[in-house]
């Protein structure tokens, strides 16, 4: 009973402080990258449009290294569903109605879906390869043009935030918050991993489960913050945006990269247990997709309709998973 005491705080501790370590490294790096002179429109694109999914990035690299490929693939795949559902239908009933660009949720949808179907690809046979991890993050890269153009207006407010930023202090100064922000998150995700272990251990509970319920909830905080502060400026697009590009880079980069750097040996996967949740998270991303692109707007009768599909999945997986 101690055990999972100490292992829930762990828990919970590591994900407030992979959230705000995250945010720290981040913006330093950010900072010291304008310092150095690097194109704002660059890191836009590529740091700061990242920056909300760090915390499934390292939980990827510290799980493959530990040999639990399934905490993993559950969070990343529970973070898309949690985003995708939760996290869409709470903005709408916190700030009203917003429109949506329907060629733009079209486009970020198609990059969403097809990532998905890509997971599912090669889940079914049971591991990953390294290969499939290169595939996987290189994916991104096609993702990254196409996003751009379809989402031109959230980069490029992120492109003139960036601009804005002054330098007051030293680039030493900024290089090592930065250092200390990506140590904080690198601790932080060995907390969360084992503390996953650990809980899965003591209640009997698979650690795919535990990870795709419990810590993508956790680790997509920071999206929930991020969209929050847009919508509280007007900023619709660049929400939507942030939700669907997070998303995309969960089922890319996020899931693929850890198998990349830490896979001596294909990393076996719970395939019984992520199939299902890979094809409720594509089901639900298609409802999504074509109930905002239908409507071209997102306001509390749709919102009220995504949360119903996220919850709705504790009973379809459970059910599904009870049968095996």
């Amino acid at each position: 009973m101690i055990d999972l005491l100490i292992a829930v705080l762990t828990l919970i501790v590591g994900i407030i402080l992979i959230i705000y370590s995250s945010i720290k490294a981040v913006k330093h790096s950010a900072i010291l990258a304008v310092a150095l002179g690097i194109s704002p429109l660059i890191i836009g694109v590529t740091l700061v449009s990242i920056g909300t999914d760090i915390s499934e990035i390292f939980n990827s690299l510290v799980s493959c290294a530990l040999g639990h490929a399934d905490i993993d693939v559950g969070d990343s795949v529970g973070s898309d569903l949690t985003q995708l559902t939760l996290i869409f239908g709470i903005l709408p009933l916190v700030f009203g109605m917003f429109y949506i660009h329907r060629k733009d949720i079209i486009i970020l949808g198609a990059c969403e879906i097809l990532s998905l179907v890509l997971i599912f690809t090669i889940i079914e046979k049971s591991y990953i390869t390294r290969i499939d991890g290169i595939l996987m993050v290189g994916c991104l890269g096609i993702y990254i043009w196409l996003i751009y153009n379809a989402n031109k207006e959230s980069i490029l407010h992120r492109v003139e935030m960036i601009e804005k930023i002054e330098t007051p202090k030293s680039k030493k100064y900024h290089l090592f918050l930065a250092i200390l922000g990506f140590g904080g998150v690198t601790i932080s995700a060995f907390m969360i991993v084992q503390s996953v272990i650990v809980i899965s251990s003591v209640l009997k509970i698979h650690e795919y489960i535990v990870s795709f319920f419990i810590v993508a909830v956790g680790t997509s905080l920071p999206e929930l913050a991020v969209d929050i502060n847009a919508l509280r400026l007007g900023h619709h697009q660049i929400a939507i945006g942030d939700i669907v590009g997070s998303c995309i880079v969960d089922s890319t980069l996020s899931v693929g990269i850890g198998h990349v750097v830490f896979n001596q040996n294909p990393n076996q996967i719970t395939a019984a247990l992520a199939i299902p949740t890979v094809l409720y998270t594509l089901i639900a991303s298609f409802i999504v997709f074509i109930t905002i692109a239908v409507r071209r707007k997102i306001d509390k009768k749709a919102g009220i309709l995504f949360i119903s599909i996220y919850f709705m999945s504790y009973l379809f997986l459970f059910t599904f998973w009870m049968g095996i």
